[in-house]
């Protein structure tokens, strides 16, 4: 019986891990840029000789879904979504680089330019400050101009560019925050083939109706896992009580 509880203790343990990854991409559905996670479930043999018959269910973070979103005119001029392949590279709290397709941007009150999770985005020099402004324009390359507070409509002044990077995609990660990390190697340079769109925002590319499916077929799972340990604890008290009898 031993052999059925735990192999259905291992499957309702890698419904639940499912699960938490399937919830964390519903719950960005409506996330600017977000990329979902994927998960992937394997059968695990045990090599010891007492248990050999014995297969686990074993789960997984399989990488990120790259997949593109879909691209909504927002008509805001700090808005901007990549177009095609490609990131934005962002700084997290020590500076270091990580990569992001979330592009709904803002200034703070230090002139710091920002993405909507509060991340620095980073220019080709570090992190991007933009001066006190009553226009600003993100160009297709990246470029941010602005007209200085005070001067004319035709007195434009470029502050930085964006530093937009295209490294491949099984060489990235997503780490605990959340984060898009490359998995080893330094970070990549700035690709002029990467290009945005202005005034533009890309949706999350989590699927929210297949979400909600799935998390209803998870959640079969995990109770038919559940039932078959019960059922393990009746055919042991069944078989303790015969063998009390004889």
């Amino acid at each position: 019986m031993d052999r059925m509880v735990y192999i259905s203790a291992s499957g309702a343990s890698d419904a639940m891990l499912a699960q938490a990854f399937n919830t964390h991409n519903l719950a960005n559905a409506a996330t600017p840029g977000f990329r979902a996670d994927l998960v992937a479930a394997q059968t695990a043999v045990a090599n010891d000789l007492e248990v050999e018959s014995r297969a686990y269910a074993q789960s997984a973070n399989t990488g990120i879904d790259v997949d593109q979103g879909v691209v909504n005119f927002t008509g805001r001029d700090l808005d901007v979504a990549i177009n095609g392949e490609g990131w934005f590279t962002i700084l997290d709290e020590a500076g270091e680089e990580a990569y992001s397709r979330r592009g709904d941007l803002r200034v703070d009150q230090l002139g710091q330019l920002r993405d909507g999770a509060g991340r620095q985005i980073a220019g080709n020099a570090g992190a991007i400050a933009v001066p006190p402004y009553s226009e600003i324009n993100i160009g297709s390359d990246g470029t941010i101009s602005i007209v200085p507070i005070g001067e004319s409509a035709t007195t434009l002044a470029v502050i930085d560019r964006i530093k937009l990077v295209n490294p491949p995609a099984d060489q990235l990660k997503k780490d605990e925050q959340g984060l898009i990390r490359l998995q080893e190697g330094e970070a990549p340079a700035a690709d002029a083939k990467v290009t945005v769109i202005g005034n533009s925002l890309e949706s999350s590319n989590v699927d929210s109706v297949a979400a909600m499916v799935r998390m209803i077929e998870l959640s079969r799972q995990f109770e038919h896992h559940t039932k078959m340990m019960k059922v393990a604890e009746q055919l042991d008290r069944s078989t303790t009580e015969l063998m009390s009898m004889s």
